[in-house]
């Protein structure tokens, strides 16, 4: 089951700006400082708490520190969004089905 803490930590405006910005790619902080408009030590917080929850990879490149996304937390709610597009779909087709013999209907008249 998805974790709450997943969607809490994506739910800040903030966290959720850095995690597009590194959906292009790798990416230092002064970057991430640029993309989001916020602070140093701002961004480094939210990193840290992207990080403790597993979205975030940091890699040491001299005297800079490089982020990047994770995908196992991606794929885990992938993974659960895929359980609740299991149940609309089947009843999007359902209804489709339905117009389909509606729509049968009315032609033969």
């Amino acid at each position: 089951m998805m974790q709450q803490s997943v969607f809490q930590t994506l739910a800040d405006p903030t966290r959720l700006r850095i995690v597009e910005a590194l959906a292009g790619g790798e990416q230092a902080v002064g970057d991430l400082v640029r993309a989001v408009d916020i602070d140093q030590s701002g961004v480094s917080r939210h990193l840290r708490i992207l990080g403790e929850a597993g979205f975030v990879a940091m890699r040491p490149d001299g005297a800079r520190r490089l982020y990047s996304l994770r995908p196992e937390p991606f794929q885990a709610m992938d993974d659960w969004v895929a359980t609740y597009r299991k149940l609309w779909q089947g009843r999007l087709d359902r209804f489709d089905a339905a117009l389909a013999r509606r729509h049968g209907d009315g032609e033969s008249r």
